[in-house]
């Protein structure tokens, strides 16, 4: 039985109304894959009235780990993307401590590949897929755009067959050089030490760090980020938008004056309307 043509458990539909804006279904727990004899899982929010045909996938992750909430508790977070049309993808990865960084960015890997394995279930168009997260899932979000591949044409898993190249990126305030984070780094912040998915080597932190992995074929970015983080200063954004602009690739950095890591009101606002506003531009028909 082959996994990238099932969503692997029981597709449970809930249509919620909301007066402002588009009816959606949920569809939760879909299983991705498995490992360690746990399913990846990822939760489903699809417009039922205005759907525009393209996907968003959203890295469900802070520190490199990876929560569970009810979707019905979620779908509003959701909302502007899916009032325009995109549907939602949630994807959890499997979360620190027991899960490494470089296994996160294997787990997210796989959930492109379902996802565009599935496109003719989830009625979504193969290749025009979105990506964005927020600090940790800025960073597994920009992996999968600097990062990706197009499939294994002789992988024994189908699913490895599958490209995981995304066709738009958007991060909010995400680690671009995990070299300068990691355990071993001279001079890091204090502040890295309270997050064990960091304990990695040089080596590895190369790998992981999308800062390394810019190409000219990368996909449109959005960077956001505020001047004022203390704990992902804005120069990981600054750095890997100078890295785009040196190769050619669509890019632009937002610089929320003022702001830490993380948003409030007019500033959350904002940067969700330019998120909202980038992926119309890069994906909707």
């Amino acid at each position: 039985m082959r996994h990238s043509g099932l969503f692997g458990g029981l597709a449970i539909w809930l249509v919620l109304s909301s007066t402002a804006g588009a009816e959606v279904a949920i569809t939760p727990d879909v299983v991705y894959g498995h490992k360690s004899g746990l399913a990846m899982t990822m939760d489903v929010f699809t417009p039922t009235d205005n759907a525009n045909g393209a996907g968003i996938l959203f890295m469900v992750s802070g520190g490199w780990y990876s929560t569970w909430q009810p979707p019905e508790q979620q779908q509003q977070r959701f909302k502007p993307l899916t009032d325009e049309g995109f549907t939602v993808f949630a994807v959890r990865h499997g979360s620190s401590p027991k899960f490494s960084i470089p296994e996160a960015i294997a787990d997210v890997r796989r959930s492109v590949r379902f996802v565009r394995a599935n496109a003719d279930r989830f009625k979504i168009d193969p290749e025009r897929l979105g990506v964005y997260g927020y600090s940790a899932g800025g960073h597994l979000s920009l992996m999968l755009g600097t990062a990706s591949d197009a499939g294994d044409a002789n992988a024994k898993d189908p699913l490895d067959r599958v490209s995981d190249r995304v066709a738009a990126v958007v991060a909010f305030v995400a680690p671009t050089d995990l070299r300068i984070m990691v355990k071993d780094a001279p001079d890091r912040l204090e502040a890295y030490a309270r997050f064990p998915a960091l304990d990695l080597d040089l080596e590895n932190a190369q790998t992981a760090s999308p800062l390394v992995h810019v190409t000219p074929d990368d996909p449109p970015t959005l960077l956001i980020a505020g001047d004022q983080d203390d704990l992902v200063p804005i120069q990981h954004s600054r750095n890997i938008h100078a890295a785009f602009e040196k190769a050619d690739v669509t890019s632009r950095l937002i610089e929320v004056a003022g702001a830490g890591h993380g948003f409030q009101g007019e500033d959350a606002r904002r940067s969700t309307q330019s998120m909202v506003d980038w992926f119309v531009m890069q994906l909707a028909p």
